[in-house]
């Protein structure tokens, strides 16, 4: 696999990064979402990597890409969001494997908030309810939903997220307190990292990036807002970390849907150096610095996790 990594990659001007994304790495297999990273399907990814590709820093990945001095199959992992897994799971596992690696954080979230997805994931996870009325909650032609299995709830929670997911900050958020007063439940407050634990992993070697505030939709928002969300995230990194942040990730990351080259603009206004997206593909020299491709296979087997990553190599985004 590493052979035909460096053959599609090789070093030089020719090289292609590949980028992968992750959010969560959880202590052990979640039964509501068994697709779900864990700690022992991570650290075997992480084997598998540094056994195929030339695993660098995103910061150092990136600038070496555009020198032209990219090493053959060199790679760079990253997280969004902020979760406290993050730093109790991912943090050790890495280190482990001499892996550095950039989490994309939220600002907003830290120090006991929770992302609004998650609110609704909680919500249907912990509710002792035996249904759920999706059609009252904006799911159109929700109907009643049995919440008495795993599966039960997981379509509960797609179907909700799906409705929600897209609607202006305001009316979401009003939505998703209406889910969480359906399902009744107590709702935990230790989901995102503290700024304790931000520092440490600034502490063990990793990068931390920005990734907004409050994590919206930047398409949805007005110029004015976009920009506050992208400034201020990144200042308040910086004044926690005492710092540059130097790193973003929109978003969602969809490019035309979630954000568009505005976003971009605004990013590199803000100081930032690099961006990256959730877009398919690797990316070459010619790239465009603030339009960087990420992707992480789903496959749980070492050699279709592996030919995909080789697949994804020959893709170019858009």
């Amino acid at each position: 696999m590493g052979l035909l990594a460096r053959g599609l990659s090789p070093a030089g001007a020719r090289a292609r990064l590949s980028v992968l994304i992750l959010h969560r790495v959880l202590p052990a297999p979640d039964p509501l979402f068994p697709g779900e990273i864990d700690a022992r399907f991570f650290d075997a990814l992480c084997r598998w990597v540094t056994h195929w590709f030339h695993v660098l820093p995103l910061a150092e990945a990136t600038r070496r890409l555009r020198d032209g001095t990219l090493p053959a199959a060199a790679m760079a992992i990253t997280f969004d969001d902020g979760y406290a897994d993050n730093h109790d799971v991912a943090l050790p596992i890495l280190q482990r494997h001499g892996l550095r690696a950039t989490f994309f954080i939220a600002s907003g979230f830290l120090d006991g908030g929770r992302m609004w997805n998650d609110t609704v994931i909680e919500a249907v996870r912990c509710s002792q309810r035996d249904r759920l009325d999706l059609g009252a909650l904006g799911v159109r032609d929700g109907g009643h939903c049995p919440l008495d299995s795993p599966a039960g709830r997981r379509r509960a929670i797609e179907a909700l997220i799906g409705a929600l997911k897209y609607l202006g900050p305001a009316a979401r958020d009003a939505a998703v307190q209406r889910v969480a007063r359906a399902c009744a439940a107590t709702l935990p407050n230790d989901l995102m990292m503290s700024s304790a634990q931000v520092r440490a992993l600034r502490a063990g070697g990793m990068q931390v990036g920005g990734h907004t505030v409050s994590h919206p939709i930047l398409a949805r928002l007005t110029d004015a807002e976009a920009r506050a969300e992208i400034q201020d995230g990144k200042h308040a990194l910086e004044a926690l970390l005492d710092a540059p942040v130097t790193a973003f990730a929109y978003p969602n990351g969809k490019p035309g849907t979630d954000y568009a080259p505005t976003h971009a603009r605004m990013a590199r206004e803000a100081g930032f150096e690099l961006a990256c997206s959730t877009a398919w593909g690797s990316a070459g020299q010619a790239t465009e610095p603030f339009q960087l491709p990420r992707f992480t296979p789903w496959d749980r087997t070492r050699l279709r996790f592996g030919a995909r990553l080789l697949g994804n190599l020959r893709r170019t985004p858009g």
